[in-house]
């Protein structure tokens, strides 16, 4: 470790971090809005046994989490437009992340709405509710509660995932890692920096995991 180096790392790791803060937190956060979606409503269909659409459920699952991720964004950035349909590279990896992450967050959100008493919509329905009222109002609420733990290690996850996007000209912190490398030629230190960043990224999101459960358990404690 030299001046010139220990000087390198200093002005790499702000530049590094910038791509994290504008790019990687915002494709994260985005790409796990849509999957969360998708988990829910994917789960909701298995949980009420929509006949028609579950096939339709079970194949989405099939391929997505038979797939590499890293295959999915090639397919989406590099080859629709072989077809006409062409995507900026930004919005391709929030569908590729959300698509895929959706298929795993799903099977999660299913098996905590089926950890809820079945007693519970039956009571739904004695007081007159709709069976879409005792979802948004009891059932989804408690099954929340108890996928926290697995949606924020999706979410931890995703944060990670999100270097692939570097393979489709996404900038975010590895993209700018490699463009930084391309330049001084130092791939150990700078390599080693961003990974210190990603765990910098993954330990704060780690502690506001522990201290949401907290939280949630003592609001279950109480109730």
């Amino acid at each position: 470790m030299n001046e010139k180096l220990l000087q390198l790392l200093i002005d790499s790791f702000w530049k590094i971090l910038m791509a994290g803060i504008r790019v990687t937190i915002p494709l994260a956060v985005l790409s796990f809005i849509f999957a969360l979606l998708i988990a829910i409503l994917v789960a909701v269909i298995q949980y009420a046994n929509i006949k028609v659409l579950r096939p339709f459920i079970r194949f989405y699952i099939w391929i997505i989490r038979g797939t590499p991720l890293l295959v999915q964004l090639y397919v989406v950035f590099y080859g629709l437009p072989s077809i006409g349909i062409v995507l900026p590279a930004f919005p391709s990896a929030v569908f590729c992340l959300a698509v895929n992450e959706g298929a795993y967050m799903a099977e999660s959100m299913r098996a905590a709405l089926e950890a809820v008493p079945k007693g519970q919509l039956e009571a739904g329905y004695c007081v007159g509710m709709s069976y879409w009222q005792i979802m948004r109002r009891i059932i989804l609420p408690q099954a929340f509660r108890t996928a926290f733990p697995s949606l924020s290690n999706s979410f931890i996850s995703m944060i990670k995932s999100t270097s692939m996007a570097s393979t489709i000209t996404v900038t975010e912190m590895l993209r700018q890692t490699q463009i930084i490398n391309g330049r001084v030629y130092q791939s150990f230190a700078l390599y080693m920096e961003v990974g210190l960043v990603y765990l910098i990224f993954c330990t704060v999101l780690t502690w506001l995991q522990s201290y949401g459960e907290k939280k949630l358990s003592a609001y279950g404690g109480t109730r």
